[in-house]
């Protein structure tokens, strides 16, 4: 029978006056990377305190369960709007709004829309149905939707949807990149 004991006495007198390596659980960021983690943490303080909602409920101008919503600010290209508008765009989320009472329509659509605008999201469906037999008038949550949506800062465009995503009952909307994602981007270029 063979005694495992000695290799293991012969293993340590080899081993003589090795020493095991410290570890150091601290992660030690590159001069860009620790911009990127400072300004992340600015914003989010930021995001924190601004938390009112800007939707107004004044004024608001009726529109036909059967008209198209479209909406583009300045400067944003025609063929962007146009894939927009058509539907070539990956819908990254949806909100929908049916069966919800104006007021909470409201709520969830600005937190929903700034918290896809934090996290970089581009595209989303906003479903708000036609509203052919809502009171005070036809459309209402469409139209409350259509005033909404250009009230805030994120949103760039917004188009009736295509027939297959909800057609006159649902919305694409198209949010301005968040300037973290610009800063990453622009980080993942200059390492080419």
């Amino acid at each position: 029978m063979y005694d495992h004991s000695d290799d293991f006495q012969d293993f340590l007198q080899e081993l003589g006056d090795v020493k095991p390596i410290k570890t150091d659980d601290r992660v030690l960021l590159d001069t860009a990377q620790q911009r990127l983690a400072k300004q992340l943490r600015r914003e989010a303080l930021a995001a924190n305190q601004q938390h009112v909602n800007p939707f107004t409920m004044e004024s608001v101008k009726p529109v036909d369960p059967l008209d198209y919503l479209d909406y583009k600010k300045p400067g944003i290209q025609d063929g962007v709007y146009k894939n927009l508008r058509l539907g070539k765009y990956e819908i990254e989320q949806k909100v929908t709004l049916s069966g919800m009472s104006l007021h909470d329509a409201s709520a969830l659509l600005y937190t929903r829309l700034t918290a896809a605008h934090q996290r970089g999201v581009r595209t989303l469906l906003v479903q708000h149905g036609r509203g052919e037999q809502s009171k005070p008038f036809p459309g209402l949550k469409k139209s409350y939707v259509n005033h909404w949506l250009p009230q805030l800062d994120i949103v760039i465009a917004f188009h009736t949807a295509q027939p297959q995503h909800g057609g006159f009952g649902a919305t694409y909307v198209l949010l301005k990149k968040h300037p973290n994602q610009k800063l990453i981007n622009r980080e993942k270029q200059a390492k080419r």
